[in-house]
């Protein structure tokens, strides 16, 4: 026998299990969203910094020494903007080639990322890239780890 007029719906108790699963899922997807998105925009330096690195490896190449004060890459590192860090959030160390963004916006605002080069005097190349700096370990990009 069917009941007619019976309601068939969630009991309260259903509907707060539910409500607190998904409140419990938040909590432990947010803060991974937000180091995903800090990550991101670190990733950013690297991406902006790329002809930078060109040029301070060909001039060393070329030179056997980094950059000094005054040279015009050191004036075009100054230049660089991008969304999250501003026109002059780009520095090169004169001497020793070490290239610094901090940033202005974001969730890196007021860190930094730091890219140090690693030479081979022998041939005058620069062999590798060192990414460290003030935004943490887990939100340098992949590439820097």
């Amino acid at each position: 026998m069917n009941k007619i007029g019976t309601n068939r719906g969630f009991t309260l108790i259903e509907l707060m299990i539910v409500i607190a699963i998904i409140g419990i899922l938040a909590a432990i997807a947010l803060p991974a969203y937000q180091d995903y998105v800090a990550r991101a925009q670190a990733a950013e330096a690297l991406k902006a910094t790329e002809g930078l690195k060109t040029d301070i490896g060909t001039y060393y190449w070329q030179e056997g020494q980094y950059p000094n004060t005054g040279n015009p890459i050191i004036a075009t590192a100054t230049t660089l903007q991008g969304k999250y860090f501003p026109a002059g959030g780009t520095q090169i160390t004169p001497g020793n080639g070490v290239i610094t963004v901090t940033f202005d916006k974001g969730a890196n605002n007021g860190k930094t990322v730091i890219l140090t080069p690693t030479a081979n005097p022998g041939n005058r190349q620069i062999i590798t890239w060192k990414c460290s700096g003030t935004v943490g370990a887990e939100r340098l990009p992949g590439s820097c780890q």
